[in-house]
C-alpha cells in the first residue's frame, strides 16, 4: 500500500494547496513531532490481574533503551524516553544518559514509583504515617537529582494515594500532605525542568482519590509556581468527560505541561491511543494546534502497559496513531473555522472540523517520512525486520512482569 499512498500523493497535496492549507509548512511540522515513548511500556507489564509474558520483551533498562532506539529509527519522531525509578534504576545516570544517545534517543521524563512499596498500603506523600511521608518525598527527590544526571527537564507525578472507605482519614489534612510534599520537591527541580502532576479520577482507592481531577492537579500547581503543569492523561477520566476542553482550558491558562496517551473503554488506560475514540484524539491535537505558541513546550509522551499485543509493535502503533491525529489537526482550515464560529454557523463549522478529519493522511505521512530519509511504511518494515525476532531468540520468555500498573 505505500506506494499507493505516495503515487496519491500529488493529488492530496493539490486538493490541500486549494483549500488554502500550506502543504510545505504542515510537513514541516509533521517532521518536528516528538512523542515520547515509556520504557515500561516495553516490557511485561499489563493488568493487575495476569501479565502475560512476551517473547523477547525487555527486560532490564539496557534492553528498553535499545527497543526505544529502534522505535524512533522507524518513525523518526520519538527520540525521548520516559524512565521509571526504581525499575529503570542504575547505578551510573551519566553512563546511562550516554547510552541512549549511542541508540539515538534522549532521556525524557522522570517517573517516581510511589505505588508500590508495602508502606504506601495507605498512600505515600500523604499517608497519615510521617515516616512513610518521608520516605515518599525522599524518593522524589532522588528523582530530581537523577534528572540532574541524565539531563531530564521532566518530573512526571502520579499518585496512587488516596481511602477506601468515609472516615478512614481525613480529606483536608491529606490535602495538606500532598501540599507540602509537592511544595518541598519543588525546591529540587533543576534550573530550566518542570513538574507534571498527573490525576486520576478513581482507582486504585475506590472512596477519595487525593488528586481525583484537572481542577484539582491545577489548583496544586497554581501554588507551586511556574515551574509546575498538569499533566493529562487520556485514560485518567469519568466516562463522557470532554477532554479537549480540558486541555483547551489548561493551555489558555499556560498550565498544560503534557500528555499520558492512551485509550480506554471502561476504567483504565492500557489500551493503544486513538484505538477506541480517534475523533476525541484528533479533537484534543486540534486544541493543540489552535493554542499556537501557547503549546510550544507541552511534552507528548505515551503512557501504556500492552498485555496481548507485541510489545514493539503496540508502541509503534501507538506512535502512528499520534502521528495520524496530529497531521489531521493540520489541516483543519482554521480561517474557514473562524468565519463558520462568528457567523453562528453551526454546522458549517463542524463540516470544517470533519473535512479534515475524514482526510486519508497516509499519503502525507508517507511522503514526510520518504523526506525524512526513513522507509515511508514503519509497519511495513517491522514486519519484515529481524529485529523482534532477534530479541526474542537472544532474550526469550522472560518471567514475572515488571511492575504493577503506572499511572
Amino acid at each position: 500500500m505505500t506506494d499507493e499512498h505516495l503515487a496519491a500523493y500529488p493529488a492530496l497535496a493539490e486538493r490541500l494547496q486549494k483549500r488554502g492549507i500550506n502543504v510545505e509548512d504542515v510537513k514541516d511540522k509533521l517532521k518536528k513531532q516528538h512523542i515520547e515513548t515509556p520504557s515500561w511500556g516495553y516490557g511485561n507489564s499489563g493488568t493487575r490481574f495476569k501479565v502475560f509474558a512476551w517473547p523477547g520483551a525487555a527486560r532490564n533498562i539496557h534492553e528498553r533503551l535499545a527497543d526505544a532506539g529502534y522505535i524512533h529509527k522507524l518513525t523518526g519522531v520519538a527520540p525521548s524516553v520516559a524512565i521509571h525509578i526504581p525499575w529503570d534504576k542504575t547505578e551510573d545516570y551519566s553512563a546511562l544518559r550516554q547510552e541512549a544517545q549511542s541508540h539515538g534517543i534522549e532521556i525524557g521524563a522522570v517517573n517516581p514509583n510511589l505505588f508500590q512499596d508495602e508502606e504506601y498500603k495507605l498512600g505515600s506523600v500523604c499517608n497519615p504515617s510521617p515516616a512513610t511521608q518521608e520516605q515518599a518525598l525522599a524518593h522524589m527527590i532522588e528523582c530530581c537529582e537523577i534528572m540532574e544526571k541524565t539531563g531530564s527537564k521532566l518530573l512526571s507525578l502520579w499518585f496512587a494515594d488516596g481511602t477506601n472507605y468515609a472516615g478512614q482519614d481525613s480529606v483536608v489534612d491529606r490535602k495538606h500532605r500532598m501540599e507540602n510534599a509537592l511544595r518541598e520537591t519543588y525546591k529540587h527541580l533543576p534550573k530550566g525542568s518542570r513538574m507534571l502532576v498527573e490525576y486520576k479520577f478513581f482507582e486504585p482507592a475506590f472512596f477519595t482519590t487525593d488528586i481525583p481531577d484537572w481542577g484539582t492537579a491545577y489548583a496544586l500547581c497554581l501554588k507551586l509556581g511556574d515551574q509546575a503543569q498538569v499533566l493529562v492523561d487520556t485514560g485518567h477520566h469519568a466516562q463522557g468527560t470532554n477532554i479537549p476542553m480540558i486541555v483547551a482550558y489548561l493551555l489558555d491558562e499556560g498550565k498544560l505541561g503534557g500528555f499520558h496517551f492512551n485509550a480506554r473503554q471502561y476504567a483504565d488506560d492500557d489500551l493503544i491511543v486513538g484505538t477506541t475514540n480517534p475523533f476525541e484524539l484528533f479533537n484534543i491535537f486540534h486544541e493543540l494546534v489552535s493554542a499556537g505558541d501557547k503549546a510550544k513546550d507541552v511534552a507528548y509522551m505515551i503512557d501504556q502497559s500492552h498485555n496481548i499485543e507485541p510489545k514493539l509493535e503496540a508502541m509503534l502503533q501507538s506512535v502512528i496513531h499520534c502521528q495520524v491525529a496530529y497531521a489531521k489537526a493540520l489541516l483543519v482550515d482554521r480561517k474557514a473555522l473562524a468565519e463558520a464560529q462568528r457567523g453562528g454557523d453551526v454546522l458549517g463549522a463542524y463540516r470544517v472540523m470533519m473535512e479534515a478529519y475524514d482526510t486519508d493522511v497516509r499519503p502525507l505521512l508517507a511522503k514526510v517520512r520518504q523526506e525524512m530519509g526513513i522507509d515511508p511504511d514503519p509497519i511495513g518494515v517491522y514486519r519484515k525486520d529481524d529485529y523482534a525476532r532477534r530479541v526474542a531468540k537472544e532474550r526469550g520468555v522472560a518471567s514475572g512482569a515488571l511492575g504493577g500498573f503506572p499511572g
